[in-house]
């Protein structure tokens, strides 16, 4: 799974395209990339925000996600839409915590992601975990690390927020408009702000778990790269997490 940040590189030619046929290449034929894309053009969080023509309009006409021609978010970089093009490329389905994988193992990776708690258990999140995947991070800030919303999802702690939004989706040949319900990936799952302060926890729980040997860093272009073994780092997450947050409330220090 790569985050990339390509600004960070320097002068890369080729753009996200070389990124990614290098990426590629340095798998060779077995591996397989996978990138979290999410919508560019999803709608608006708080419909009820709206009045209620602008809500009416988007709730009739807004399109109904369909990942091989929905962008890929901006804020998560060129990389994410250059694989969602990538000929043979497969896509997740999920609108907001959809990824885009291209190799051999592509289609095990992006099966059956559920609309609901779409980065717990059975997703192509736990996949990438039990397959024994890594993470790189190239150029990009450490609190993009995606796996960690995985490790809150799936960490045995109570009181986790949780949001809910709306998308159209097609369910047996029928537009409908779906209420998805996951954990606030946003703001934070638990109140990490009594623990961190104004710290980013992503950024922190990373950092940690590259202390802890999880993962590795080293050059990249003009930038540094960071290569996290999945399974290392969402065990090091988890048992922050859970030992943080054992009650619901502040824990340990």
């Amino acid at each position: 799974m790569v985050h990339c940040r390509m600004s960070a590189l320097g002068r890369v030619v080729g753009g996200a395209e070389a990124v990614v046929r290098a990426l590629l290449d340095a798998l060779g034929p077995e591996g397989t990339l996978m990138a979290y894309t999410g919508w560019q053009d999803e709608p608006p969080d708080d419909l009820d925000a709206l009045d209620d023509e602008a809500k009416r309009i988007y709730l009739e006409e807004h399109p109904v996600y369909d990942p091989r021609v929905a962008l890929s978010r901006r804020d998560h970089g060129r990389v994410p839409e250059a694989l969602r093009t990538w000929p043979k490329a497969r896509h997740s389905g999920h609108p907001e915590a959809g990824v885009a994988a291209v190799g051999p193992l592509a289609d095990t990776l992006t099966a059956g992601h559920s609309y609901d708690d779409a980065y717990g258990i059975g997703t192509p999140y736990t996949r990438l975990v039990e397959l024994g995947g890594q993470v790189a991070v190239l150029g990009a800030p450490l609190d993009t690390v995606t796996l960690v919303h995985h490790a809150e999802a799936v960490a045995k702690v109570p009181g986790k927020r949780r949001v809910s939004y709306g998308s159209p989706v097609i369910v047996s040949g029928e537009r409908l408009w779906r209420t998805f319900s996951d954990i606030d990936t946003l703001e934070g799952a638990l109140p990490y702000e009594r623990v961190l302060g104004e710290e980013d926890y992503i950024e922190h729980i990373a950092r940690a778990a590259l202390g802890a040997g999880a993962g590795r860093s080293g050059p990249v272009g003009e930038a540094t790269a960071y290569l996290f073994d999945a399974r290392a780092l969402v065990e090091h997450a988890v048992g922050w997490i859970e030992r943080n947050f054992a009650s619901g409330d502040l824990g340990a220090p």
